[in-house]
């Protein structure tokens, strides 16, 4: 009887063995302790591994006209769909049986678990790098009023001196295509001062979504399966260049949200074209100006009242486009939206975008100019 319980335990083992879930399972336990080594990413990965690999996946797929991402998206939610009324059909007709619910749940977790192991190899091990603070030896602080004060004062100034050379009520931008190439040449000379941010095989795209976007509230993103950027060009035009170098700051390997916005800066102020710099200045402004609102209103008010009127006009742009496309999803895709972040390593979700205002505090604190 001990020599059959033997041979029946040998059994299950090797059964289990050849059971790909099991395989999937210690891949991605392997996968979640590397990422609590941010060093051993930064060196190995981001700097290494990730930057062929996600040049191979731009060669492979950046010469298509359209988004390769934005079809697979769109065929994944379409699978979802049939898949959930197939199984509300067959609970309807009471066809559901517990080998058939046990059977879906192993294929929903093995698909789960490929998704998290593909997701992190491809791009998201980038979370958990020591980033931009390591390469420039900088380290955002919590900031103060008089930091807000100041660096908001900076930032009308140049905005004022930068939209006072465009007498246009509304400001005109180049075709999309030309801007998503000057993007990549302000990259190229960003690249002469920072190595790190050199960007080659261009992939950045029209978004194929077009209005949809808007009332889902996203102005562009980055396609960690395929490697695309994708632009939603149905926005206020004077944001699209400072946007496609955030996006461009994720398929280089930053990751978080920050982190992206302040690399995106550092790209854009390079450009020799100053609609990058004033598209730059505003956007972190509005960050900056909404910190100071939120701890010293008055000032806030101050500082918007500085603006030109010119500024303005683009401001109350942005509060238009954002009124219109108010809607009842938004708050919904958001709050995912908000919980994806906190779940990789950014604590304050949405709020993340704000903190690239710490991150030019410091880098002014730092250079003495932004």
């Amino acid at each position: 009887m001990i020599e059959n319980m033997k041979v029946e335990k040998k059994r299950l083992f090797i059964y289990w063995l050849r059971q790909p879930i099991l395989w999937l399972f210690i891949a991605a336990i392997v996968v979640k302790l590397v990422t609590t080594h941010p060093k051993w990413i930064e060196q190995e990965y981001s700097t290494g591994l990730y930057t062929p690999l996600a040049g191979t996946m731009r060669v492979l797929l950046g010469w298509l006209p359209f988004s390769a991402g934005d079809i697979l998206y769109t065929v994944a939610g379409g699978y979802l769909i049939i898949i959930l009324f197939k199984f509300f059909k067959r609970l309807y007709q009471r066809k559901i049986t517990r080998a058939s619910v046990k059977t879906a749940l192993l294929r929903f977790v093995a698909a789960m678990l490929i998704v998290y192991i593909y997701f992190n190899l491809a791009w998201g091990l980038n979370y958990n790098r020591l980033g931009i603070a390591h390469q420039l030896q900088l380290v955002p602080k919590a900031y103060t009023v008089a930091d807000l004060k100041l660096i908001t004062a900076k930032l009308s100034g140049k905005l004022n001196a930068l939209r006072q050379a465009y007498p246009d009520s509304i400001l005109a931008l180049p075709p999309y295509q030309q801007v998503f190439d000057s993007s990549g040449k302000a990259y190229e000379r960003a690249a002469m001062q920072y190595p790190w941010l050199k960007y080659q095989h261009q992939s950045i795209k029209k978004s194929s979504y077009g209005r949809i976007g808007n009332y889902l509230g996203f102005l562009g993103y980055y396609n960690p399966f395929t490697g695309e950027a994708q632009l939603n060009l149905t926005i206020p035009r004077f944001l699209v260049p400072y946007v496609t170098c955030h996006e461009i700051g994720h398929q280089l390997g930053y990751a978080s949200e920050s982190e992206a916005s302040f690399v995106g800066y550092l790209a854009a102020v390079h450009s020799r074209d100053s609609l990058y710099h004033y598209s730059t200045y505003f956007d972190l402004f509005s960050y900056a100006n909404h910190e100071l609102a939120l701890r010293d209103s008055a000032s806030a008010r101050v500082n918007f009242n500085y603006l030109n009127n010119r500024v303005k006009g683009d401001f109350y742009q942005l509060r238009n486009f954002l009124l219109k496309t108010k809607n009842p999803f938004e708050p919904l895709v958001k709050m995912f939206y908000d919980q994806y972040l906190k779940a990789n390593q950014q604590e304050k979700g949405m709020e993340s975008y704000n903190e690239v205002v710490a991150w030019l505090i410091a880098y002014d604190k730092k250079f003495g100019t932004i």
